[in-house]
């Protein structure tokens, strides 16, 4: 059995901080791609594709908590919070693709030099520099109880980062006319992008394979449930995460003999979960302790 608790909407977090950044986001990356035309620098137009990848990557961050609003159904008794778990599964992907493209077109720069136009590149890599710090601002909040806003967020924060290097490199160039600076802060970026989307995608992966919620303890768990007055033992014990944020467990508990009523005590069990675990959503499945067999002469009888 399982407590009462509000639906799970309402958990969800609010789509205006996302729908800012992707505006903000969308509008600069028209005039840093213009910019890298016109400087000839391959920090900003790698920004500029990063940023084209972040506007998809917030619109559909935007869509799956649209979706996940969705009110539960008969066919999909969970609701759709999932989806947002795949979105940002999406994003981690996107952006691992981006941090290839950029680290492979830095490597054609290395090798085949092209002019850079310094003073530009550090004007334009100060301001992207500026608006992404502001949409990681807005983001922030809800980047540590939501999977999907938390890719939004590692977007938003890996392009903050092109920005810098687009300024370093922009500095690089403007004072000592070396050229390949340029790619070789791109690479770092690259790097670092990448670090980025294999953590997302392994965390969305976890969750998607229904591991346990990170930071939890399964044995730990167990023993909080032996320890409730009335259980005898615990097994068939599943800890896992329906989206980000929202864990669930399910559990089957022998009772002792002459416990509390099988419901009394499953309801213990919940609210000892739910105040040491904060595992609000369980499912207890209490079960008859098991029957002793007592030796009567030759004839055996059942308690």
């Amino acid at each position: 059995m399982a407590p009462d608790r509000p639906d799970h909407a309402e958990c969800v977090p609010a789509v205006s901080p996302l729908a800012w950044a992707a505006a903000l986001t969308a509008c600069f990356m028209v005039v840093e791609f213009a910019a890298g035309q016109v400087t000839g620098s391959l920090a900003l137009l790698a920004d500029a594709g990063h940023m084209l990848s972040d506007t998809a990557s917030l619109a559909l961050a935007l869509f799956a908590l649209w979706v996940g609003r969705r009110p539960r159904s008969p066919r999909k008794t969970f609701g759709y919070r999932r989806f947002e778990v795949l979105a940002a599964m999406g994003n981690g992907v996107v952006l691992g693709v981006t941090a290839v493209l950029v680290a492979l077109e830095a490597h054609e720069r290395w090798v085949h030099p092209v002019p850079v136009a310094g003073s530009g590149v550090v004007v334009v890599g100060a301001a992207g520099l500026a608006l992404n710090l502001g949409c990681a601002r807005l983001l922030h909040g809800g980047a540590h109880g939501n999977v999907n806003v938390r890719a939004a967020f590692l977007h938003v924060l890996g392009d903050a980062l092109g920005s810098v290097a687009a300024m370093l490199a922009g500095v690089i160039v403007w004072t000592t006319g070396e050229t390949r600076a340029d790619p070789a802060l791109s690479v770092g970026v690259a790097l670092l992008l990448l670090w980025g989307a294999w953590r997302l995608v392994t965390e969305t992966m976890h969750i998607l394979m229904e591991g346990a919620p990170e930071g939890l303890d399964l044995d730990e768990v167990a023993r909080a449930i032996g320890e409730v007055p009335g259980v005898e033992s615990v097994h068939d014990l599943h800890v896992w995460s329906i989206t980000s944020g929202e864990p669930a467990v399910t559990a089957h508990v022998v009772l002792r003999a002459g416990a509390f009523h099988g419901d009394q005590v499953a309801r213990a069990v919940c609210e000892a979960l739910e105040r040491r675990f904060r595992l609000s959503h369980a499912t207890i499945q209490p079960e008859p302790p098991p029957r002793r067999i007592v030796q009567l002469g030759t004839r055996p009888r059942v308690d």
